[in-house]
């Protein structure tokens, strides 16, 4: 069946096609939204009365407010942006570390020759196999004997190791990617390691870097586990810390300004995913990663 032309000489899709493609679109659509029902609920839910939080599953209703959030804010030991602040200093720590600590490794394992590289790579590989909880007792064990418990240490040291296998391995796939005539080039100027790191690899590996900063942004934002471990003083607590405290299995819990306090929370990571979208694609379409 041949496409008939407008006047034009546009070719005109067949009717079918066009067909296929509105039903593909309304499927599309039907499953976004079923996909951002949750959060939805979540905002509208975070503007109504405890009472009928959960006896209105909804998110059609006029009774809407913005008390949860005023409520929310000072109902905790301390005011909420103390745990804000201390998420972001957690955050910080964890990204500086991280950009730093595998960005050299993977510059290591891309650029050097040395004896049992691809043992090492191999074995660095296989830590994204082995099960956090693994090595929880030993490292709770250290820490403690270090005098690190209460404090942010445990859980900002350990990213100036070069302990993420997983932004080291793209890090790595993404210099590979790289041509050796810049390296070559460089190597003829004089040029060392050192200055071939920060000249050459580091300029052009913005979007793996980019990649890294955000993810490493959102994992340790949304971390309940790891500060629940190591994380005592209520003075010290985190964003998913103080989310938890608005539970409480004695007495009524107060899920208005839990779900208000959920939805501030969410914001920074919306934001970044939101700022950093762009170089997420460019940073695993370069590595070689599907």
């Amino acid at each position: 069946m041949e496409t008939s032309r407008n006047p034009r000489g546009v070719t005109a899709r067949p009717i079918g096609a066009r067909v296929k493609s509105v039903v593909k679109h309304i499927v599309l659509i039907g499953l976004s939204a079923i996909m951002i029902y949750p959060l939805i609920w979540l905002v509208v839910s975070s503007m109504k009365p405890n009472s009928e939080i959960f006896t209105n599953l909804t998110i059609f209703t006029t009774d809407l407010s913005l008390d949860n959030y005023t409520q929310g804010w000072d109902s905790l030991m301390y005011p909420f942006h103390v745990y804000l602040i201390n998420s972001s200093i957690l955050v910080l720590g964890a990204i500086i570390g991280n950009l730093i600590s595998c960005s050299l490794a993977a510059y290591a394992f891309a650029r050097l020759e040395f004896r049992g590289r691809n043992l090492a790579f191999a074995a660095m590989l296989g830590t994204l196999l082995l099960p956090f909880h693994v090595v929880l007792v030993p490292q709770f064990i250290l820490f403690r004997e270090l005098g690190w418990l209460d404090t942010f240490l445990p859980l900002v040291v350990p990213k100036f190791l070069a302990t993420e296998a997983f932004f080291i391995f793209l890090m790595v796939q993404f210099i590979r990617s790289l041509p050796n005539e810049l390296y070559e080039a460089a190597r003829i100027d004089g040029a060392g390691h050192i200055r071939q790191f920060v000249q050459v690899t580091l300029p052009l590996m913005v979007p793996a870097l980019a990649t890294t900063t955000i993810f490493t942004f959102i994992w340790t934002w949304a971390d309940f586990f790891g500060p629940l471990i190591y994380l005592r003083s209520p003075e010290n607590f985190v964003v998913p810390q103080a989310l938890n405290m608005f539970i409480d299995g004695q007495s009524t819990s107060n899920y208005g300004a839990m779900f208000a306090m959920s939805v501030v929370s969410l914001l920074p990571m919306f934001i970044a995913f939101l700022i950093g979208q762009k170089f997420l694609v460019k940073g695993f379409a370069k590595s070689g990663i599907k």
